[in-house]
């Protein structure tokens, strides 16, 4: 079940994108916003409902996708804390979303941040942003899936992840091997096997399933180039 309660005003904190530097955001953007817990695979929005309302990931991750005419799952994009999701140009979500983890989210009313548009229009050069870092995110997505291979777009991942969420010098992954299979466009086998590729040729470290260590970041960049 999900618990609510609103959110008071705290400091300005950071914008965190795909890519790209973040940007403060005004301190009571979110002070209108309900809190929520989400258990773990729990569904936020299914794709098609109505886009009525913008979302920040507090703890925990999030994965937006689709389901394929024959019946498979393509992940879209994850999102970790501090990152907005569901911000969408039409007047439906295009995809699904579901917490990976138990996760704690900001839930913002689309029709309270219009307002807040309404009579502050400087906050559309950070909403500009928000929208042409997805646009980009997408875009490379798409590129990844079009024209890179197996261990590129395991490369690309751990490059991007490394870029989003280090804990001690490790990326700690929230997903499992078949969310970020779902994600590249490969099958879970090729992922474990091109992870332990990368690890015998000591370019990354496995602790742990969830935990990654980049060991050289400078081949494991020029794979993602």
């Amino acid at each position: 079940m999900l618990a609510q309660a609103t959110i008071s005003p705290t400091a300005p904190t950071p914008l965190s994108y795909h890519s790209g530097q973040p940007v403060t955001e005004p301190s009571d953007l979110w002070s209108t916003a309900t809190r929520q817990t989400c258990a773990r695979n729990r569904s936020i929005y299914s794709e098609g409902d109505p886009a009525d309302r913008v979302f920040k990931v507090v703890s925990g991750a999030v994965r937006t996708f689709q389901l394929l005419e024959d019946g498979r799952r393509q992940v879209n994009a994850f999102y970790l804390a501090g990152e907005i999701f569901g911000l969408e140009a039409t007047g439906d979500y295009r995809f699904s979303a579901e917490a990976i983890v138990t996760s704690q989210i900001l839930v913002l009313r689309r029709d309270r941040l219009t307002l807040r548009l309404t009579n502050e229009p400087a906050l559309m050069g950070d909403l500009w942003r928000i929208t042409a870092c997805e646009l980009e995110r997408a875009q490379a997505h798409f590129a990844l899936l079009g024209r890179k291979s197996a261990i590129e777009r395991v490369a690309s991942f751990l490059v991007s992840m490394g870029e989003r969420s280090v804990t001690n010098g490790a990326i700690e992954l929230p997903m499992s091997r078949q969310d970020i299979a779902d994600f590249l466009g490969l099958t879970i086998e090729t992922v474990s096997r091109t992870m332990t590729l990368l690890e015998e040729q000591r370019l990354i470290a496995m602790p742990s399933a969830r935990r990654i260590v980049i060991r050289d970041r400078r081949p494991l960049m020029a794979l993602d180039s």
